[in-house]
């Protein structure tokens, strides 16, 4: 944990913003305008609250396991309640359930929604400076008692999707691969950024949602989109469906977690495995990412990933097997595939004098 500089992060009025620093073994409040980005700083209330002692902190940053909110697409909204606080609202569904969800009419006025805010350009933070307006570590609260969870899309990453260095280049997403028109849900609540197609050398077709605490997430490759911009969605609600769209190799869901641009891997946050999330709030640090690089997802690797697919398709298909019969002896066997005896014995595990077995099946090739 770090112990110099942790900034508690929430950008909305519900949240404060407390910056930690060690100083003499005690713990003061620092300036948010000195500690996070000005952006950041202005989108936060002005409030400030007593910092939480180290103890606290660290229970917050526990491992837990945070198992998706139930679906809410097919649910019809029977009735919305007043729950004594102005930013909150008690919803009714028509399956007898019901849910805390923020007011968002509260909340329209929250700058985090305003500031750095484009429909169409994918990262708008070309003039924010993290080298220089983010501390060594920031603390983002990921959900509490009022905001929800709900993995994206559960299932196994590809093995060459994975977040960072792909031959030569990053990967600043991951890649869930899955079936052309399956469901992609919102992450956590949050208002819908951008929402269109991006190109066919870029994301096909996009969703982005910004979310309270600073985070954006963003939806790649969907087969449609079912959400707008500046639209306000819950967590656990259908975006769109996943696809192909755009500069993919085949059809899958490429997801990606920024803070302020600057990409991190979504696994720190999600086992995709069991579609759980790990903890209710984040130690994001810088060294999780290039504080440098603005650039957005560098779609060349899609081509050598392909390639690299290919390669293998080949590879898998010049194999050759054959099964033993009568009178077949490993001199014949080579003769016939132009081979060896050394290469089918080193092929197989054999020697030249094992006993061929009627039925066995040997690799030749």
């Amino acid at each position: 944990m770090e112990r110099n500089i942790l900034a508690l992060m929430a950008a909305c009025a519900l949240f404060t913003t407390t910056a930690y620093a060690q100083q003499n073994d005690s713990l003061v409040v620092a300036t948010p305008e000195n500690t996070i980005p000005t952006a950041v700083a202005d989108s936060l209330s002005t409030r400030q609250r007593e910092a939480d002692s180290l103890a606290a902190l660290k229970y917050k940053l526990r491992r837990c396991q945070i198992k998706s909110v139930p679906e809410i697409q097919d649910l019809t909204v029977i009735d919305t309640l007043d729950s004594g606080d102005d930013a909150v609202k008690v919803v009714l569904y028509s399956n007898s359930t019901w849910r805390y969800i923020r007011n968002r009419e509260f909340q329209r006025d929250s700058l985090i929604f305003k500031k750095y805010w484009s429909n169409d350009v994918l990262l708008p933070y070309k003039d924010v400076d993290m080298s220089k307006a983010m501390p060594k570590a920031i603390v983002i609260e990921l959900i509490d008692s009022i905001t929800g969870y709900h993995c994206p899309y559960q299932g196994t990453p590809h093995p060459r999707g994975k977040f960072g260095p792909r031959r030569g280049r990053r990967h600043q997403g991951i890649d869930l691969p899955l079936k052309t028109g399956t469901p992609i849900y919102a992450t956590f609540s949050g208002k819908v950024r951008v929402a269109k197609f991006t190109g066919r050398n870029s994301y096909g077709n996009l969703v982005i949602i910004r979310h309270d605490n600073g985070l954006e997430t963003y939806y790649g490759h969907l087969s449609e989109i079912l959400v707008a911009p500046n639209a306000w969605v819950e967590a656990g609600q259908v975006i769109g469906l996943g696809g192909s769209t755009g500069r993919s190799t085949g059809p899958h869901l490429h997801f990606e977690t920024r803070y302020y641009g600057q990409s991190f891997d979504p696994e720190r946050l999600i086992d995709f495995k069991t579609g759980i999330l790990c903890r209710e709030s984040f130690l994001l640090k810088k060294s999780f990412f290039s504080i440098y690089s603005k650039a957005g997802q560098d779609f060349e690797d899609e081509i050598a990933n392909e390639e690299q697919d290919k390669k293998e398709a080949a590879e898998k298909a010049a194999l050759r097997y054959h099964t033993i019969r009568s009178g077949d002896t490993l001199g014949a066997l080579a003769r016939k595939y132009h081979t060896s005896v050394s290469n089918i014995c080193r092929l197989n595990g054999i020697r030249s004098t094992t006993v061929l077995r009627l039925g066995r099946r040997l690799r030749v090739r």
